[in-house]
């Protein structure tokens, strides 16, 4: 299985970052390849992606929920295998450290290569710093003020 851990801090506080780290339904708004996440429940949720012309869907669970602190998730069934964490640190009381862990297990050629060139590494550190201008831009249109 495939490991990749990157950090980013962004200059909103910790409870801004965390609501929209559990908004799933925003997220292809800044991650690439992700075309459609759906709140199934609490805890579940349906994703379509599309990434280096490989589309998916599956679904994930999430198994733990601090809030302000973590979001972790797994995918449940057997077509798509990975986990992941976003763990939360307050720098201060208007920046946040963000850090994603995600685990993948690649199948097929395609996937393996992409695994081997560091495709995913790329893809995580573009995803959060597309997260960064994203929460930073809402964070500042919610707090006028600041």
């Amino acid at each position: 299985m495939s490991r990749v851990v990157e950090t980013i801090d962004v200059d909103v506080p910790v409870r801004v970052v965390y609501d929209l780290w559990a908004t799933f339904e925003d997220f292809p708004q800044f991650m690439e390849g992700v075309e459609e996440v759906r709140q199934l429940d609490d805890r579940h949720a349906h994703w379509r992606t599309k990434i280096a012309g490989l589309a998916r869907e599956f679904e994930t669970e999430i198994v733990e929920r601090v809030p302000g602190e973590r979001v972790a998730w797994r995918t449940t069934g057997e077509s798509v295998k990975h986990t992941g964490t976003v763990d939360l640190e307050p720098l201060d009381e208007a920046r946040t450290r963000v850090r994603m862990t995600m685990a993948f297990q690649p199948t097929g050629l395609a996937e393996k290569a992409a695994d081997k060139l560091g495709i995913l590494d790329r893809q995580v550190r573009g995803d959060l710093r597309r997260f960064k201008r994203f929460v930073e831009d809402r964070g500042a249109a919610a707090d006028p003020g600041g």
